[in-house]
């Protein structure tokens, strides 16, 4: 997945909440790449927490590729809306140190 231009967000289609696929609140896994990096983990984490405060740190799940290049962080987050989860995805995707988010 690539990153979506802010120009482009505003031409994606509003899908009405009663036809959303996610019920809030609800469980939503976020997918992270990025290159290998000491501060990727902490990076990642800070912006998290500034759109789910309550997502705990402990559970990010960290896994290197098989060259250890590159890092996955899977952080799974009580979403309580589209808005939300919007706002995390495009803070993640704007990152520097972030490759893709899923």
């Amino acid at each position: 997945m690539t990153k979506i231009p802010e120009n482009k967000l505003a031409e994606m289609p509003v899908i009405p909440h009663d036809q959303s696929l996610v019920k809030y609140p609800s469980d939503f896994p976020l997918k992270i790449f990025g290159e290998q990096h000491p501060e990727l983990a902490q990076n990642v984490l800070a912006v998290v927490l500034k759109h789910a405060p309550d997502f705990e740190a402990a559970s990010m799940e960290m896994r290197a590729s098989r060259t250890a290049r590159y890092i996955s962080l899977t952080c799974t987050v009580r979403a309580t809306s589209r808005a939300q989860l919007d706002a995390m995805y495009q803070e993640l995707c704007d990152h520097p140190m972030v490759k893709m988010v899923l």
